[in-house]
């Protein structure tokens, strides 16, 4: 791995890889609008520290909102010297989650390298600095919402989106493997829907489960028809977490979502849930039985 110049601080190389802003976009903003302000090196070297990168970043996504670069720079400037500022109505806030750390930095650097290896190491040296909790909120969630942002912004290719997604599934898939729960622990099953293929905030939701004492099961990428409700039926888990993050789960078979809530009506000891983009979008509006439409993790009762 090739180190920046000190801990925290980043050469402009390194910056353009990890914000997707060219080497000559990045001077150009700092001459015309005093953007940011790095340090010098005695040989004249630029380097920058992660509130750099994470202002250049708020920029960025403030330009792909519509704003000028000048707004955008505007706005950034205006809550960094008023940052207890309450915003009236007619003031835009800048919508932005918050600051991305070392790690996220670094890996998205490795992700635009397609540098598996390194994305894998960096993902386990997180994971043991911080904990499996603050691993999954602070590193692995605003990783992979970044990319999939800079995927449909058409800034990564396919190649790029896909191995970073893998290479984070893979290291939750063996989190999962060696994480101890007791046995008499209460049983939830992750489930993405026929036809979804991805597994990653499947994933997520049951670490979620793990951190607070649940046992998982995780039925994965574009499971058979039936296979659900056959595990289920098995398993008998105290709660099922259905997962889809398009549509085309349900473009493929009209009564998918049908026939799975009438399948949860019939098990009523069993509290089943529905999420991911797809989902709620497809299934908002519909009158449904037995399982609960959630858009996050937090509209899941963790009680048994």
């Amino acid at each position: 791995m090739d180190q920046s110049h000190a801990n925290g601080m980043y050469y402009i190389q390194q910056v353009a890889e990890i914000t997707g802003i060219s080497k000559q976009l990045i001077r150009k903003w700092e001459e015309r609008y005093a953007l940011v302000q790095p340090q010098r090196l005695d040989n004249g070297y630029r380097i920058y520290s992660e509130k750099d990168i994470n202002t250049l970043l708020t920029v960025k996504e403030l330009s792909a909102q519509g704003h000028s670069v000048k707004q955008a720079v505007m706005m950034v400037k205006e809550k960094a010297e008023q940052p207890e500022r309450k915003i009236t109505p007619v003031q835009e806030p800048v919508r932005r989650q918050e600051e991305m750390n070392e790690y996220v930095l670094k890996l998205l650097q490795q992700a635009a390298r397609c540098d598996e290896l390194e994305i894998t190491l960096l993902l386990q040296q997180a994971y043991h600095s911080l904990g499996l909790e603050a691993f999954v909120q602070s590193v692995v969630a605003p990783f992979l919402k970044e990319v999939g942002s800079r995927w449909e912004r058409g800034e990564w290719d396919e190649y790029q989106e896909s191995l970073s997604s893998l290479a984070v599934r893979d290291f939750l898939v063996q989190i999962r493997r060696n994480y101890k729960c007791r046995e008499e622990a209460p049983l939830v099953v992750g489930a993405c829907l026929p036809h979804e293929q991805h597994e990653v905030p499947v994933h997520l939701l049951l670490l979620h489960f793990m951190i607070k004492g649940w046992k998982t099961t995780l039925i994965g990428a574009s499971p058979a028809p039936g296979s659900i409700e056959q595990l289920v039926q098995k398993l008998r888990p105290a709660k099922v977490l259905l997962s889809a993050t398009t549509t085309i789960p349900f473009e493929k078979d009209p009564y998918l979502l049908e026939r799975l809530d009438q399948f949860a009506d019939d098990n009523r000891h069993i509290d089943f849930y529905i999420g991911g983009a797809g989902a709620v979008q497809y299934a908002s509006g519909k009158p449904l039985q037995a399982i609960r439409i959630v858009g996050s993790v937090g509209e899941i009762r963790d009680g048994d």
